[in-house]
């Protein structure tokens, strides 16, 4: 028999990650606060519950996928919360991007108390969710790592087990996203500045991606976003901007200074406040266009 699922956070990445398990024929319970997310979870054969409390007790693996740390925090430890009404036993696996020390301290509490935890935060945006082809990042125990390995299996293409310690995956989570933040801004700066020059852009993308100025981020912001004039978010600004923050702050805790990163901050952050934090990270590009005054396409 297989074991029953739990999945709280039914949003971008955590919608299709709970079907694609229902589609491997688990039984799956979900949660979100959002009714609509809610309706298409229970459409697709799930089964929803009305607290992250009645996840936790009912399931024997209770799933997060959450936007911030703050929410991930209350999530687990309130009253209400996953660690004082998770079965004895129970795995829980966070997919959320939090802060390192977050990872150790549920890791922690959830010990105590006879839980099993592992930090597994995710790369590959909602359409390696909807696809199945997400990278996790898992740390924790080996064992609770390899009772999991069916379920981040289905949800997943690329799992690594990175270490015993539970912010490991996370850590390195950050250092991607940190990433992502140069690559996208470099995207966007090397398109505006092409296109001033004459230069058009999908002749741009072409000479580029056969040159060292190649990236998959360069793919993926032009030519599933940029080229279609679609800035729906696939990974938001302001979720990037919360990963570059996280990262900095893990830089300041190392003693590292960040010459660009430090400035990505408050570069996204300005991004965020001409309008486009709701958008796709791609639309750094239209921010730029913007600030230079020149006509959109």
């Amino acid at each position: 028999m297989k074991e029953k699922l739990g999945f709280i956070g039914l949003g971008n990445m955590g919608l299709p990650m709970s079907i694609n398990l229902l589609k491997a024929n688990y039984e799956v319970y979900g949660f979100d606060t959002n009714a609509k997310a809610m309706e298409q979870f229970t459409a697709a054969g799930g089964m929803g519950l009305e607290t992250a409390k009645d996840i936790a007790m009912q399931c024997d693996v209770v799933m997060t996928s959450l936007p911030t740390p703050q929410i991930v925090e209350m999530v687990y430890l309130s009253e209400q919360g996953i660690l004082r009404h998770a079965k004895k036993g129970a795995l829980l696996i966070d997919f959320s991007t939090v802060n390192p020390d977050l990872n150790d301290s549920l890791h922690k509490e959830a010990k105590v108390l006879g839980l099993r935890y592992l930090g597994a935060p995710v790369s590959g945006g909602v359409i390696g969710a909807v696809n199945a082809t997400l990278t996790i990042m898992v740390g924790g125990d080996k064992e609770d790592y390899e009772s999991a390995t069916g379920i981040f299996g289905i949800v997943g293409k690329n799992v690594y087990h990175l270490g015993l310690s539970s912010s490991v995956g996370t850590r390195l989570k950050l250092l991607n996203n940190l990433m992502i933040g140069f690559y996208t801004e470099a995207v966007a700066e090397t398109i505006v500045l092409g296109e001033k020059m004459g230069i058009d852009a999908d002749t741009l993308y072409e000479v580029l991606s056969n040159s060292y100025g190649q990236s998959r981020i360069y793919e993926r912001n032009y030519l599933e976003y940029m080229k279609n004039n679609n800035y729906a978010p696939g990974f938001s600004t302001n979720l990037l901007l919360k990963d570059l923050k996280l990262a900095k702050e893990m830089a300041d805790e190392a003693g590292v200074s960040l010459r660009i990163g430090e400035k990505l901050v408050e570069l996204y952050s300005e991004i965020a406040q001409q309008g486009y934090g709701e958008n796709d990270m791609s639309a750094a590009y239209l921010s730029l266009k913007d600030k230079c005054k020149i006509e959109q396409l």
